[in-house]
């Protein structure tokens, strides 16, 4: 039989209480500091278990029946960004057949004393090696006219979820303003039929002023796009379904636009695309 930390720190936490107890009739001190010292660390284990247990339930998002599992593991291992306060976000998502190309654009000022690196997290439906991303980033605030590509490196484990460091060109100070391009295109990781997007902030201020997320579908329209408020610990909440705001033979685009966005959030544009 196979038992749970909770479950065994909880009989741990029985036997010690027992132990507790024959202790103290029997006047042995030694003894009744032993088992308090385990019934202490049983019930530290049984927190444990439980927080452990609550991070799970609540990093899992599903949508219309659909697990959203880029998502779910990004939660779990979410990373907020001290380093900066973002004044200006915008996401584009391209998506032509099966291919997603992302363009992430960050503007702002630097928070920390200095700062020499922006960390992104790439959130996918389908697994793309971090080889085959096709990744590139530009630090617009030395380089606004996008002459010197910089090559952005992984940081952690390769999987749906992955985080990447883009290093600046030069460091920033405290107060001094920054702005960060990154594209990165993966191949073969949106089928026919259900799929989504992933939009997510985690930067430590209240609201970020202005939050743009811009989608454009390239070939057949899709049927709908609904946009879904993801942000933990609160379940998935429809929020509307986006009407394209350009249409035209071979392309279609939506936008989002929102103005003091909560700085730590997430949005998953759900749409449908009938096979071609």
């Amino acid at each position: 039989m196979q038992f749970s930390l909770e479950s065994l720190a909880a009989l741990a936490t029985i036997a010690g209480l027992i132990v507790s107890i024959l202790a103290l009739f029997q006047s042995r001190a030694w003894l009744a500091l032993t088992s308090l010292l385990v019934v202490c660390l049983a019930t530290g284990a049984v927190l444990y278990a439980r927080k452990q247990r609550l991070a799970v339930v609540t990093a899992s998002t599903v949508i219309e029946g659909q697990s959203i599992d880029s998502l779910n593991i990004a939660n779990l291992k979410r990373r907020v960004n001290r380093t900066f306060v973002v004044q200006e976000a915008k996401h584009t998502a391209r998506i032509e057949g099966k291919n997603l190309e992302i363009t992430w654009r960050y503007s702002g000022y630097c928070r920390a004393a200095r700062a020499s690196t922006m960390e992104f997290s790439i959130d996918s439906e389908a697994r793309t090696s971090f080889g085959d991303l096709d990744c590139s980033a530009y630090d617009l605030g030395h380089d606004p006219g996008m002459a010197r590509q910089i090559r952005p490196l992984l940081i952690g484990t390769d999987g749906i979820s992955k985080k990447i460091s883009v290093p600046l060109l030069k460091p920033v100070k405290a107060k001094e303003p920054f702005g960060v391009l990154l594209k990165c295109t993966l191949p073969q990781c949106l089928p026919a039929g259900s799929g989504y997007y992933t939009s997510t902030l985690s930067f430590a201020q209240g609201r970020v002023p202005r939050y743009e997320v811009q989608l454009i579908f390239v070939g057949k329209a899709p049927s709908w796009v609904r946009v879904y408020d993801c942000t933990p610990p609160r379940p998935a909440t429809i929020l509307k379904t986006l009407a394209p705001s350009r249409h035209e033979p071979g392309l279609c685009e939506y936008i989002d636009v929102v103005e003091g966005a909560p700085g730590q959030s997430a949005r998953v544009y759900m749409f449908w695309r009938d096979p071609v």
